[in-house]
């Protein structure tokens, strides 16, 4: 990403907003400059951090990533921080996927002008909820005493107390002596207290260290020349990934002591946050990343061939996936090979139409078993990967099936050849669309990736692409037979019984877990790590909490892998000088 100017805009709003908005714009750029520079040169000695909080960039510890907050991990931010009542509307920019997480591409990704100001929109919003109502005291956590602008005893602790939350880590004392500044400007010149306050909770809202979860290493006095994660970045890395939100007090408690640094103390912490009810919270935005879900922003279908589609139905689905599989894998403890084959799920009434089921409740959601015989069998015949993986307005079995290599086993598809004919398969005729795909299975240019993943697509060609039921097609009967390596079945039953039995499938959920917490690509270095996890995985019975003990409390989940040249090959996005977005590596 180049050196974007135009930030006039967002030096516009500034402006027009409360008083001393000048002053909270100037602070933004130092701490971002100062944050640039520590991305750009971790070679060059930084500003040393208080005693709470030692490691610093020099010679022997550096930035191993800068991550950026996904949209659900901002919301549970500020809902941590401040309370679950506040509300934030606003559209996030989009996230990067990589490797077929979002979790590797977040560490790629800058922020663009557009991108800043719709931060610094929300930013001004939080702040004005904090600062108002009937909750303001008990959000600052202390009253200041007299009226005006006084009271640097409260103003430091609200920043110290609030800092720490949204930083992950304690604040330095340069950190916390230019928020106390930017307070003081705007409360002397507004004669307001909580104004003053304000323009200091934007400033900690709009900083790289909160936008992006900065992940540091230091010496490790254990092993000669060896490195090691510093406890808070131990701390985020646990609980973005257990509870898809920032550290608890217990858990930054533990890294400020050190006790995180030991396995003891990572074994004490991840049992904790693995019975919280909070895991479901992690489950979710973990599942919504491996299945690809983000998809769902911009799914739509022919309104013609599919009335019954609708904003509410798509909605709808997405939900009933992940109500599925918390319900599945974490509050009823289920093996995970089972979801693709269990006749169970979650559903309400505008999926009720879909599956053609009754449903006699006011209840927004039901639990609902498919009978034994039906066709609706596992994740795979839900709503959510028949219509999310389909064109809109016919199903799709290439798509498909290379989807259900990519997310379910890990075996992604390579892109097809540029000068390859998709006229046969895309041209309207009559018959099946096995047909029409059996010239790409047997084409010599098309047949080593359509030969694997269409037979699979094709067992599941008793759902349209919407994800209804049916049995012809263009009035032809439709065939559901496949054969893959070796082993032939037919329809959806099938096709869930073979991933049940395909030890891929829960080695692939091994590796996503691995690379989801970690957030860098996997690696065939990886290979025996993986192997031993998926054993331990099979062994405690293929269960999700027990695959997340046993991931994260092991050492490799923690192993820094220095990056290349010592600079960190990430991006973070800052306010430079001049009143640009400066990037450092990477882009979008």
């Amino acid at each position: 990403m180049q050196l974007k100017s135009g930030i006039a805009a967002l030096s516009a709003v500034v402006l027009t907003a409360a008083v001393a908005c000048t002053t909270a714009s100037q602070h933004i750029a130092r701490a971002s400059q100062a944050q640039t520079r520590s991305a750009a040169a971790p070679s060059a000695p930084a500003a040393r951090w208080d005693a709470d909080y030692r490691p610093y960039v020099d010679r022997t510890s550096f930035t191993v990533a800068f991550r950026r907050l996904t949209e659900s991990q901002y919301r549970h931010t500020i809902a941590d921080s401040f309370g679950p009542d506040l509300k934030i509307n606003a559209r996030f920019e989009p996230e990067q996927r990589e490797g077929g997480l979002q979790a590797i591409g977040n560490a790629r990704l800058s922020i663009t002008t557009s991108g800043l100001e719709q931060y610094f929109a929300v930013a001004r919003s939080v702040s004005d909820q904090v600062m108002q109502g009937d909750l303001r005291d008990a959000r600052v956590g202390c009253k200041p005493v007299g009226e005006g602008a006084s009271d640097t005893a409260c103003a430091t602790a609200f920043i110290k107390s609030r800092g720490r939350q949204l930083f992950r880590r304690p604040l330095s004392e340069a950190e916390i002596a230019e928020r106390l500044a930017v307070w003081k400007e705007g409360a002397a010149k507004s004669g307001d207290f909580y104004k003053g306050l304000k323009l200091s909770l934007v400033s900690l809202l709009m900083a790289p260290d909160f936008l992006f979860r900065t992940e540091r290493a230091e010496a490790d006095p254990s092993v000669a020349g060896g490195f090691r994660l510093d406890g808070y970045s131990r701390a985020s890395r646990l609980s973005f990934v257990l509870w898809d939100a920032p550290p608890d007090a217990e858990l930054l408690a533990a890294a400020s002591d050190g006790r995180l640094l030991t396995q003891a103390g990572v074994d004490t912490q991840v049992a904790r946050m693995t019975t919280s009810p909070r895991l479901a919270d992690g489950a979710r935005a973990f599942f919504s990343d491996m299945l690809q879900f983000d998809a769902f922003d911009t799914l739509t279908k022919d309104f013609a061939t599919y009335p019954k589609f609708s904003q509410a139905v798509a909605d709808s689905a997405r939900e009933e996936t992940l109500k599925f599989l918390v319900d599945f894998l974490v509050q009823r403890s289920q093996d995970y090979r089972n979801i693709f084959t269990t006749h169970d799920t979650i559903i309400n009434r505008s999926l009720a139409a879909i599956y053609k089921v009754p449903y006699a409740t006011t209840d927004p959601w039901l639990s609902y078993t498919f009978p034994e015989d039906s066709e609706r069998s596992g994740v795979l015949t839900q709503v959510s990967f028949l219509a999310l993986f389909s064109h809109p307005g016919s199903s799709s079995p290439t798509v498909r099936g290379v989807k259900l290599y990519e997310i379910f086993l890990c075996q992604p598809t390579p892109q097809p050849p540029p000068d390859v004919d998709f006229s046969k398969v895309q041209a309207t005729q009559n018959g099946t669309v096995r047909s029409r795909l059996l010239d790409h299975m047997t084409n010599p240019g098309c047949s080593s990736c359509h030969a694997r993943s269409d037979p699979a697509g094709l067992t599941l060609e008793h759902f349209d692409g919407l994800g209804q039921t049916r049995t012809l097609e263009n009035g032809a009967p439709i065939d559901v037979s496949a054969k893959i390596g070796g082993a032939s079945f037919a329809g959806a039953r099938g096709l869930g019984a073979y991933l049940h039995d395909n030890p891929a499938a829960p080695s692939c959920l091994v590796q996503n877990v691995h690379t989801y917490g970690v957030g860098r690509p996997y690696d065939y270095k990886d290979a025996n790590y993986i192997k031993a996890q998926t054993q331990t995985f099979a062994a405690k019975g293929y269960r999700l909490v027990e695959l997340y003990r046993s991931v994260l409390t092991n050492p490799e989940f923690f192993k820094v892998v220095k990056p290349e040249g010592v600079t960190p090959k990430t991006s973070v996005a800052s306010i430079g000088a001049a009143g640009s977005i400066i990037s450092t590596g990477g882009g979008q």
